[in-house]
């Protein structure tokens, strides 16, 4: 059980596992960088008299536009050489095309992937009407918890291999207030399966503790973020 512990233990070659990856985005010195000191706990709760799906339309269209200009602030460094797979830690995505065909793509291959889908999806009016008296589809909240998956594997890129170049640009503080309010808004409403964010749950208790936010819905968060740096996962 060493292994799955995260110990240092030589392999049988004798030789020794290359130590993990210090993560840049956990150092005190930057997660205490924010653009505002907003309760963001009460930001996403639903307002009175506010239809649901229309308060998910409105919040899911405004993350997938800030999403979308915090990645281009970074897209000239996320190249097919850089990044040659869509890869958060030890986790490589791949894209699924409309047949559920499984694609393997770079990094800025995947990122067009969910910005092209998604911008058509909030821009079409049978899906996110605009109109007065246009009706939601049935199919609505099923969509809008895809789009967030997609958006989170979109930040958690942006950390896990971009966050130098973040820091360079000195756009950290917007990044953190960003992938904030985002975790508590999936939270709120339950969009996004926790275990598909456990990943990332070693940034959310840091960032999301002083909004009440535990590191998942059963409080083992450090195991199995621990659990999850330790395989690599494909998805």
């Amino acid at each position: 059980m060493d292994w799955l512990m995260g110990k240092s233990k030589g392999k049988p070659n004798g030789k020794k596992p290359a130590p993990e990856e210090k993560k840049l985005y956990l150092e005190p010195e930057y997660t205490k960088s924010r653009i505002t000191d907003f309760e963001f706990k009460e930001l996403v709760m639903l307002p009175r008299e506010i239809d649901l799906n229309e308060w998910l339309a409105s919040n899911t269209t405004t993350f997938f536009h800030h999403i979308n200009l915090q990645y281009s602030t970074i897209s000239e460094f996320c190249t097919g050489e850089s990044c040659q797979t869509m890869a958060v830690c030890n986790t490589q995505y791949y894209w699924y095309d409309e047949r559920g065909k499984k694609i393997k793509c770079t990094a800025p291959q995947y990122v067009d992937f969910v910005m092209s889908s998604v911008q058509k999806l909030v821009t079409d009016e049978d899906v996110f009407p605009t109109k007065y008296g246009k009706e939601f589809p049935n199919s609505f909240e099923s969509l809008v918890k895809k789009i967030c998956k997609y958006l989170f594997h979109v930040l958690a890129h942006i950390y896990s291999s971009h966050f130098k170049e973040t820091l360079a640009l000195e756009l950290h503080g917007h990044l953190n207030t960003l992938y904030t309010h985002f975790i508590l808004f999936i939270r709120e409403f339950n969009l996004v399966d926790p275990k598909e964010t456990t990943i990332m749950d070693d940034l959310t208790e840091v960032l999301c503790s002083s909004s009440g936010s535990s590191s998942n819905g059963n409080g083992n968060g450090s195991s199995n973020s621990a659990a999850a740096q330790n395989h690599v996962k494909e998805r």
